[in-house]
C-alpha cells in the first residue's frame, strides 16, 4: 500500500502551480531494504512513487520534449524522470515505467558501455553499465538517451581540449549506436561553471541539467536546468512533498522553518 501522511497529502494539493519539477534517479535496487548507497532507491519505493506521479496526474515528458516546448505547455503537473550513469538494474526501472505509460530520459557514461563503471568509486552498487543493445531498445520504447560524458569527469577541472572530447565523443558514440540524434546532457557530479555551459552548446546541445534544487525552468536557460535528487530513504510522503518545495530539504523542521518565514512575510505586508 502506498501510505501518504495526511499532512505531505495535504501540502501536495498544492502542487503543480509553479512550472514543472524534474527528478534525479541513479540506481534502483532489486530489495526491500534502505539501500546503503545514498543515491540507490529500492524497487518497492520506486514503485510507490511512480504510482503516486500516475494517480496525482503528473505529465512525465523528456527532458527533450520538456525544452522544445513552449513553457505553458507545463501549465499542469509535470515531472521529468531522469536517471544518471546507466546502471543496468535501470532497466527494471524502465519496465516499470513502461507498465504505467510513463517515460524517462537516461544520461549515459560511454566510456563505461556494457562494463563496469571506470570512474572512482563512493560505494556505488557493484555490476555494469547499460550496453548498446539495451540502449537501443530502451529507446525504441520511447526512453530518452543522453549524454553523461564519457569518463563521469568533473568538466570544471577539465581543460578546453578535455572539456569538448568529454561532450562531442559521447554525443557521437550514443548517436552512432542509437542512429538517432542525442540532444540531452547532465553534467556529472553537478558539476559545472560558465565555460562548462558554453562548451556543451558549442558541442551541439540542446539542453543540460544540473543537480541545483528548484523548478526545472526556473532559470530561464535550458543549459541550466535544475533537478531533485531522490535518496535512499526517500518515501512517497517526502516525494510529495519535494514535488511541493522544489527543494531536497523537506524534512519538517525546514517545511516548519519555512512556514514560519512565510507566516511572518505575510503580517508584515499587512501591518506595513
Amino acid at each position: 500500500m502506498n501510505w501518504i501522511d495526511p499532512l505531505s497529502r495535504a501540502l501536495h494539493d498544492n502542487a503543480g502551480h509553479h512550472g514543472p519539477i524534474m527528478l534525479m534517479y541513479h540506481a534502483v535496487q532489486a530489495c526491500r531494504s534502505t539501500p546503503a548507497w545514498p543515491w540507490a532507491v529500492s524497487m518497492q519505493r520506486f514503485r510507490e512513487q511512480l504510482d503516486f506521479l500516475a494517480t496525482e496526474g503528473y505529465a512525465t515528458p523528456t527532458m527533450e520534449e520538456l525544452v522544445a516546448a513552449p513553457a505553458k505547455k507545463w501549465s499542469g503537473r509535470t515531472a521529468v524522470i531522469t536517471f544518471d550513469d546507466g546502471y543496468v538494474d535501470n532497466l527494471d526501472a524502465c519496465e516499470e515505467l513502461q507498465k504505467r505509460g510513463m517515460r524517462a530520459t537516461w544520461f549515459i557514461v560511454t566510456g563505461s558501455l556494457g562494463r563496469s563503471p571506470q570512474w572512482p568509486a563512493d560505494g556505488r552498487p557493484a555490476g555494469r553499465l547499460l550496453n548498446a543493445d539495451e540502449l537501443r531498445e530502451m529507446r525504441e520504447n520511447g526512453m530518452e538517451i543522453g549524454s553523461h560524458t564519457v569518463n563521469h569527469v568533473r568538466l570544471p577541472d577539465a581543460d578546453d581540449a578535455r572539456l569538448l572530447q568529454e561532450l562531442t565523443d559521447s554525443k557521437a558514440t550514443l548517436e552512432a549506436l542509437l542512429d538517432h540524434p542525442v540532444s540531452s546532457f547532465a553534467y556529472p557530479y553537478g558539476a559545472w561553471d560558465a565555460r562548462c555551459a558554453a562548451a556543451v552548446r558549442q558541442a551541439g546541445y540542446a539542453a543540460a541539467c544540473t543537480t541545483r534544487n528548484g523548478w526545472a525552468l526556473r532559470d530561464q536557460d535550458p543549459y541550466l536546468l535544475r533537478r531533485l535528487t531522490l535518496f535512499n530513504t526517500d518515501t512517497s510522503s517526502s516525494l510529495a512533498r519535494k514535488l511541493v518545495f522544489a527543494s531536497e530539504d523537506v524534512a519538517w523542521p525546514a517545511i516548519g522553518r519555512y512556514g514560519m518565514a512565510r507566516l511572518l512575510q505575510h503580517f508584515t505586508r499587512t501591518s506595513s
